[in-house]
């Protein structure tokens, strides 16, 4: 008899509600997430508590060797376009804590193929892949910028927009096939608009909602991950 083969698994650290998460899973991923906050909506088994204290933990024992490939979303707000754009100039917010850095040297001390994912704006990361919401013809645009560490991938065309996105900005009412899956009011999305623009919809909650990424785009990564992986033991 032919022994099943083992699925493989991915980490989800800084894991919020599991848009991540459940992008991995649609490509055939088992998951585990972790992530500081208490989240019980998110859709798989899960540790509540530091996301780099729990992956050195898994480091320190061994345990990491269960995992296939590591995907980290460490918090932005240090450098996202928001921060040090509007909010800035206008004396707004508080001071944030950069946690790309020590997210990479802890990934790199894994051993492990890992994905680290940041918005746009200053956050240092190389942006190796780039993924928009048009290029799966959803509702929203989220651009997310994805560097890849000990396995690499072609970087996917990049279609043009269709036109705005949905509310005010900078004063000016637009309407547009796009919703904007953030803050509240000023014709931004409703709740039930943003879990269909994402395809999300185990979570109600508009703070979580707002901060996660669209499944589709870790389905994209973890397939082209096992594309690339066959490739390199074929």
């Amino acid at each position: 008899m032919t022994a099943p083969t083992r699925r493989p698994r991915v980490l989800d650290l800084f894991s919020c509600a599991g848009g991540a998460g459940k992008g991995y899973e649609d490509a055939g991923f088992d998951v585990d997430g972790c992530d500081i906050a208490d989240r019980p909506r998110y859709p798989f088994p899960y540790h509540r508590g530091d996301a780099l204290a729990y992956l050195a933990h898994l480091i320190d024992t061994g345990q990491i060797g269960r995992y296939s490939l590591v995907h980290a979303s460490p918090p932005c707000q240090a450098k996202n376009t928001l921060t040090v754009g509007t909010n800035a100039s206008q004396g707004w917010g508080g001071t944030h804590t950069d946690l790309v850095a020590p997210t990479r040297a802890l990934l790199d001390a894994s051993g492990l193929p890992y994905v680290i994912e940041q918005p746009n704006g200053q956050a240092a990361i190389r942006k190796d892949i780039t993924l928009c919401g048009e290029m799966f013809g959803l509702r929203v645009l989220r651009h997310r910028n994805f560097e890849l560490g000990r396995w690499a991938t072609a970087r996917p065309a990049h279609p043009r927009h269709r036109g705005y996105v949905r509310g005010h900005r900078h004063g000016i009412r637009r309407d547009g096939p796009y919703v904007a899956a953030y803050g509240n009011g000023g014709g931004k999305a409703t709740v039930p608009e943003m879990q269909q623009a994402m395809g999300i919809t185990w979570t109600d909650v508009r703070e979580e909602l707002t901060e996660a990424i669209p499944p589709h785009y870790t389905r994209w990564l973890g397939n082209a991950f096992l594309t690339a992986r066959q490739e390199v033991f074929a």
